[in-house]
């Protein structure tokens, strides 16, 4: 299992400036990877491009970027260029969002998510690869090609968690991007998903990259207490509860990864052998605990 780590800058003018350094870090340290989000801060795909041509020999993703904003002929021309700049070390990470965000905010019709996700793959997937898109579906539609020169293939991650996008995740893409999703859900339901589906459609086995909290701590109850305050907004996403519900958690601070040094490491390679192949650590700690969560995870580095 490899070990990347979740970067998100300060809201602050100097913002991509600090997010360089992090990736830098990141890099100088060894991990593989380095994951940042796309929520309302940051455009994820502008400042990795922007923060991360500097720095070499790290993968870059995204977990993730929303599709209904951005049409995916528009995110397939972004994402290329992306990687364009990256030198080919992008990987796209995608997802539906929730209602709440696309109805609510964006007003977007939010009614057939996992059919909207189909057909966006339908037209992303063929211009990520070079080839020209020609599809009229019932949610969008796109009759074009690019021209943007392409420095090897994007992998696509999809964030699935219900059984449909798993289904779509194994099937079509390269695998799954996951939060609040904890070692039992992987191993019971999220692994055998995926995995079935890409042996039925003849692909690899797929990617099963799964970031949650991670704090290391002498103070375990007040780590997921502050992880409980921290994520709440968690708890009131139908996605993410559904995740929680079945690992039988009652909030994120149950499946956040707390403990002293021996604990952490031991919930980590649980990860592992549930059937996660990318761990990627959202470090929440302060202070001493974020030194001993970062000198911990790099540790655990080959």
């Amino acid at each position: 299992m490899r070990i990347g780590v979740s970067l998100n800058p300060p809201d602050r003018p100097d913002a991509l400036g600090r997010f360089r350094d992090q990736i830098q870090r990141a890099a100088d340290e060894g991990f593989p990877s380095a994951w940042t989000s796309n929520i309302f801060s940051l455009d994820a795909l502008t400042a990795l491009a922007v923060a991360g041509s500097t720095v070499p020999g790290i993968e870059l993703g995204t977990a993730v970027v929303p599709t209904y904003p951005r049409h995916p002929a528009a995110l397939a021309q972004q994402a290329l260029t992306v990687a364009l700049a990256l030198n080919g070390r992008l990987t796209l990470g995608i997802g539906l969002s929730h209602k709440v965000v696309i109805e609510g905010m964006y007003g977007y019709d939010f009614d057939r998510p996992a059919r909207h996700m189909d057909e966006y793959l339908s037209v992303l997937l063929p211009l990520l690869e070079g080839r020209p898109a020609d599809f009229t579906g019932e949610t969008l539609s796109a009759h074009l090609g690019l021209t943007v020169p392409r420095e090897g293939r994007v992998p696509v991650l999809l964030a699935a968690m219900a059984p449909r996008m798993l289904r779509l995740a194994g099937e079509r893409a390269d695998g799954t991007v996951l939060w609040m999703t904890g070692p039992a859900t992987v191993r019971d339901h999220i692994a055998p998903s995926i995995n079935a589906a890409a042996r039925e459609a003849g692909r690899p086995a797929p990617r099963v990259v799964c970031s949650l909290p991670i704090c290391v701590t002498d103070d375990p109850e007040a780590a997921r207490a502050t992880a409980d305050q921290a994520f709440a907004i968690y708890n009131t996403l139908p996605s993410y509860r559904a995740m929680l519900d079945r690992e039988g958690a009652e909030g994120p601070g149950a499946v956040a990864i707390v403990g002293d040094e021996d604990t952490v490491t031991a919930q980590i390679r649980d990860l592992a052998e549930a059937g996660v192949t990318d761990f990627v650590a959202s470090e929440y700690g302060r202070g001493d605990e974020a030194k001993r969560t970062r000198t911990l995870l790099k540790s655990l580095l080959p």
